[in-house]
């Protein structure tokens, strides 16, 4: 069993954080040059906040699970949650979400300006690629990180995130619960589903690996999603039904990566969390 494996869940979270903090630090440095229109202090407000860095931890869970994480993966994990921090600056805007406060401070607009909050979500999305591509250039593996560059994208985009975003502003709250977990797979679980890609190509995991990984990060993605609104009225009327599936969706997340045997355990624990 290997030290990844045998590390307390807590104790391996806490510092695969403090590495992303380090590398979010040292490449979102206040540039030499100036900063027209406070853009990269913009970019540092959101990308810096405390946060719980779930997606780029399950990218490194990923990776660890089919046996390599290095630099380069820990790069393109990074790279994950620049696009799940975008999505946060865009979601906050008044023409979407309209929310004046994220994670206990001022939103992104409201700190700084519209305008400028989209330009630094627009510059953080656009720089996770930048990331990815220069983690294969150096890795000497191009072809896997193109693969993580398509999931990360897939994930993000229309057939993911903003398609979940805009079902979610255009149409009426979700009738069943099937509708549900419709919106929360691509509101949510796409870009967990990406992250869990992201790592596994990065380090070069078989076909088979990453579609088991891609089935823990989409089935993930929705209970956590359904544990994220136990307390929320938003969804209320589907607030019994969505705690029984909650259990079942773990105990499925769990079993896609049982194959992986120890190191596939740290995913199992991260899936196991939610039912606390």
């Amino acid at each position: 069993m290997t030290a990844a494996a045998t590390e307390s869940a807590a104790g391996w979270a806490e510092a695969r954080r403090a590495e992303l903090a380090a590398l979010f630090e040292a490449r979102m440095a206040p540039p030499a040059d100036g900063d027209p229109g406070r853009l990269v202090e913009s970019m540092r407000y959101s990308l810096l906040a405390p946060g719980k860095r779930i997606r780029p931890l399950l990218a490194m869970a990923a990776a660890e699970a089919v046996g390599r994480l290095d630099d380069d993966v820990r790069l393109a994990s990074g790279a994950v949650e620049l696009v799940h921090c975008y999505s946060l600056i865009h979601d906050d805007l008044p023409p979407m979400d309209d929310d004046d406060f994220r994670r206990g401070r001022p939103s992104n607009h409201k700190a700084f300006d519209e305008a400028t909050a989209i330009l630094a979500g627009d510059a953080l999305l656009t720089l996770a690629f930048d990331w990815i591509a220069e983690a294969g250039e150096h890795a000497g593996h191009p072809g896997r990180y193109l693969r993580a560059s398509r999931a990360l994208a897939r994930g993000a985009g229309v057939r993911g995130m903003v398609r979940g975003q805009a079902r979610d502003l255009g149409e009426a709250p979700p009738a069943s619960l099937a509708a549900l977990e419709v919106l929360h797979g691509e509101k949510t679980a796409a870009l967990f589903r990406a992250a869990l890609e992201v790592g596994a190509h990065a380090a070069g995991g078989t076909s088979d690996a990453v579609d088991a990984l891609a089935r823990f990060g989409t089935t993930y993605g929705v209970a956590f999603q359904h544990a994220d609104d136990r307390d929320d009225a938003e969804h209320g009327q589907h607030a019994a039904a969505a705690r029984e599936r909650l259990a079942t969706l773990v105990d499925e997340a769990c079993a896609a990566v049982a194959p992986f045997g120890p190191p596939g355990g740290r995913l199992a624990e991260i899936a196991r969390a939610l039912l606390r």
